[in-house]
């Protein structure tokens, strides 16, 4: 059963320096019928003016991924890791028994457009730690690079949880698929452009619940970047 999440649909919050859409429960937003999906818990677009950004806040136990789209992120943590993180990169910071960080927008011309994921690990209470790898385009060109996953699946960053998330880049005749083991679901989001979902159109912003499904097809992109997670 493929569960469409349309993109008019998810929680919106415009702070005017932060425009965010939620796929999930978040902050002020509140839906008990998207709390999350398994231990996918966040999905945020977030759109970040020039100069601005997320001061000093903590987190605990909570597997937090960025992917940008576009621009530069800032990254500081307690732990003494800064970079930066640009288009292709994907960035994974483990909470676990507590840290501190910031992210901001690295420019003060453009803004930064990129996705925040929180996936809730499955061991709580773990030394906190910071990984940070590029996945170029040639990798998801066509199909699908595992960029994050648990130890041992040769993901690009490594996520203390059972699921994988993978990212592709899809246009005119490319088309990837995906089988699922007994047992599991996954999630879907479309970064931008738009893409067909085994038969079911989906455009920039959109999301699917699939449960019960053998395998995942995905064609007829049109500038398409898309995630993919494997859960348990």
């Amino acid at each position: 059963m493929i569960t469409p999440r349309l993109a008019h649909d998810r929680g919106h919050a415009n702070h005017g320096w932060l425009d965010s859409f939620h796929s999930f429960s978040f902050a002020d937003y509140y839906d008990p019928a998207h709390m999350g999906f398994g231990a996918l818990r966040v999905i945020n677009e977030d759109r970040v003016q020039p100069g601005m950004g997320f001061g000093t806040h903590g987190h605990r136990d909570m597997e937090i991924v960025s992917y940008v789209l576009d621009g530069e992120l800032a990254h500081k943590d307690s732990m003494g890791t800064g970079s930066t993180i640009v288009p292709g990169d994907v960035q994974r910071m483990s909470a676990g028994r507590g840290v501190t960080h910031s992210e901001f927008n690295a420019s003060r011309e453009r803004e930064v457009h990129f996705l925040q994921i929180w996936i809730q690990p499955a061991v709580r209470g773990v030394a906190p730690s910071y990984e940070q790898a590029n996945v170029p385009i040639a990798a998801r060109r066509g199909r699908l690079a595992l960029i994050a996953g648990p130890d041992g699946s040769g993901a690009a960053v490594t996520i203390h949880q059972d699921a994988k998330l993978y990212a592709t880049l899809l246009d005119g005749d490319e088309s990837v698929r995906h089988d699922l083991a007994a047992g599991r679901r996954a999630y879907l989001h479309v970064a931008r452009g738009s893409v067909r979902l085994n038969g079911t159109p989906l455009a920039a912003g959109d999301g699917a619940r699939l449960e019960g499904e053998p395998s995942i097809t995905l064609d007829r992109g049109d500038a398409a970047e898309v995630l993919l997670f494997d859960l348990a």
